[in-house]
């Protein structure tokens, strides 16, 4: 039995980290849409965490077409069964064709499931991507072990340490 907390086995990723991996996996993507010549016909961001890469990937691919899909999966730290409280607009990604779906990361696979059924032929791309939630995603940059909790730019906040030893 594990009785660490969430934040004992934590990934801190910085705003260049998730700079460098967004661009990555944009680099990655590219010329990769099922669409002639390889051009995604529009980017769809799983809010929040999905909305940082998501403008960073749509920027390096030109894409200008931008949308959101919100599921709420998490209730501060703990995992909830997974809902959409806002849709893209559906006429605009049919059924996923040529559609890339950007999230930050994938665990469960769970929020991925739901996206997936209301569009099953999107391309799903992560930064980051869990063991348990790896079946979901088709392309991801970096892979972390599913009892590490990955802590977020946008959830952090710079403050003084004081010293290991003794005080200035």
């Amino acid at each position: 039995m594990n009785d660490r907390l969430p934040h004992e086995k934590g990934f801190h990723v910085s705003w260049d980290q998730i700079h460098r991996d967004s661009r990555a996996l944009a680099w990655r993507l590219d010329h990769q849409s099922p669409l002639a010549g390889g051009a995604w016909k529009a980017v769809v961001a799983i809010t929040r965490g999905g909305m940082a890469p998501a403008m960073i990937v749509s920027r390096e691919l030109d894409i200008r077409m931008v949308d959101t899909i919100s599921v709420k999966s998490y209730q501060h730290q703990s995992q909830s069964e997974p809902v959409v409280i806002k849709s893209p607009d559906m006429e605009v990604v049919g059924d996923g064709t040529g559609i890339l779906i950007v999230d930050d990361l994938v665990d469960t696979g769970r929020t991925l499931e739901v996206v997936r059924k209301l569009m099953p032929k999107a391309h799903f791309a992560t930064v980051y991507a869990k063991p348990k939630g790896k079946p979901m995603v088709d392309t991801y940059i970096t892979e972390v072990s599913q009892d590490t909790w990955i802590f977020f730019p946008w959830d952090m906040a710079l403050q003084y340490v004081e010293p290991y030893r003794g005080k200035d």
